[in-house]
């Protein structure tokens, strides 16, 4: 018999899938570029040329049994040396090549770093606005996610409903900074607070609480915003890391998980983690992409036009009356929309070919979510079409 678990999810497909797939059917119809669709978050920046030179200069000059051959269950020893490297010269850390798990991106990593520190029936602590796919990714597991609600005044923690939220059960607290949708980072002062009482409720407990911080957008960082590298902060850290938006390389599905050397039984957790991969089939990512980005661990595509493309907007929707939270970095724009259906609002923009996403699946509601990554170009002849649908639809004026 099918699994009917995953037949009902059919009934929920990604709403971000769906719109990206309408987005797509009507640029058919009337040409793409008049199709102005903020629905995915998929790069728009090339991949560094130095990337694809490593490649071809593999392809061309090394062995086939270089390149091709299966690769160990924890990742290339030497990607893993040069990676724990990068992140010991750029955050002050002491990582070594024990500490590293190579990961097929983010959702690699995270869904090693779930099972490595709960058991099902476990609490994993989750903040809105999230990532969708946490719920699944979480449930799958057989832990709890537990919802902590926003703080829209400015997308920071929430700490009151934090503490609430807290409880015996709690083994896990996910964060995702730079956020995607909100576009915040959090900042030192939120960090260095939650550490604290992540610190506080072990010792009440008696036992470990993993932060588990997700991080793709990492690099993705505006110009005056205050973005620190968790596991500075707090010990039982595990940052799960994609290359996907740094380089450009979402297809590669290349990424790690980094233990924090001071965690609790740090140097076995990525060796349990190649444990994991034998009861999830989530093996390894490929050889290519693990020795290719070891190569350029410490450059990234050009990100400037996403900020170039997010003071654009934020101009644009503050000049048009919406409330919105200025982003510290990401691709991504979390507006209020201007009626408390946030589905409404997004049906009646699709009329203009404007492609918004509504917030519900993100844990806020009456929010939309625009990612920016496209051509500058685009996002400026959207204005116009922005101003026609809040003017005709809600009688703004800006």
């Amino acid at each position: 018999m099918i699994n009917p678990s995953y037949k009902e999810m059919l009934q929920g497909k990604s709403v971000i899938r769906e719109l990206s797939e309408y987005a797509t059917a009507r640029g058919k119809e009337i040409g793409y570029e008049n199709v102005f669709d903020y629905s995915l978050g998929n790069p728009s920046v090339p991949c560094p040329q130095d990337y694809t030179d490593v490649v071809i200069d593999m392809y061309r000059n090394k062995p086939s049994s270089y390149i091709h051959s299966y690769s160990p269950s924890l990742g290339i020893e030497s990607v893993r040396h040069a990676v724990a490297e990068s992140l010991n010269r750029r955050f002050g850390m002491n990582y070594e090549t024990k500490h590293i798990f190579m990961a097929i991106g983010a959702a690699g990593a995270l869904a090693h770093a779930f099972r490595l520190v709960t058991q099902p029936g476990d609490e994993i602590i989750v903040f809105a606005p999230f990532f969708p796919e946490y719920r699944e990714y979480i449930r799958r597991t057989g832990a709890v996610m537990r919802l902590v609600p926003a703080d829209t005044q400015s997308f920071q923690i929430n700490f009151k409903e934090f503490e609430k939220a807290l409880n015996p059960r709690t083994q896990a607290v996910l964060i995702n900074t730079p956020n995607n949708p909100s576009g915040i980072a959090y900042s030192t002062q939120t960090i260095q607070k939650l550490a604290d009482i992540l610190r506080e409720k072990q010792k009440e407990y008696g036992h470990d609480i993993f932060l588990i911080s997700d991080e793709p957008y990492r690099e993705i960082v505006f110009e005056g915003a205050d973005s620190p590298y968790p596991s500075r902060f707090y010990d039982n850290t595990l940052s799960c890391y994609s290359f996907s938006k740094s380089l450009s390389l979402p297809g590669e599905r290349i990424g790690y998980i980094a233990v924090n050397p001071k965690a609790t039984d740090a140097d076995i957790l990525a060796v349990i983690c190649g444990q994991i991969s034998r009861g999830i089939g989530h093996n390894c990512p490929s050889s290519t992409s693990q020795l290719a980005v070891a190569q350029v661990l410490d450059k990234t595509s050009d990100l400037s036009v996403y900020e170039t493309n997010m003071n654009i907007l934020y101009k644009a929707l503050k000049e048009l009356g919406f409330t919105v939270v200025k982003p510290g970095g990401t691709f991504y724009i979390f507006p209020k929309a201007l009626e408390d259906d946030a589905v409404a609002f997004c049906m009646k923009a699709k009329k203009y070919d404007l492609i918004l996403v509504p917030s519900d699946s993100f844990g806020v509601p009456g929010y939309f979510r625009m990612a920016y990554c496209i051509d500058t170009e685009k996002v400026k002849r959207s204005i116009p079409v922005l101003r026609r649908f809040v003017r005709e639809q809600y009688g703004v004026n800006g």
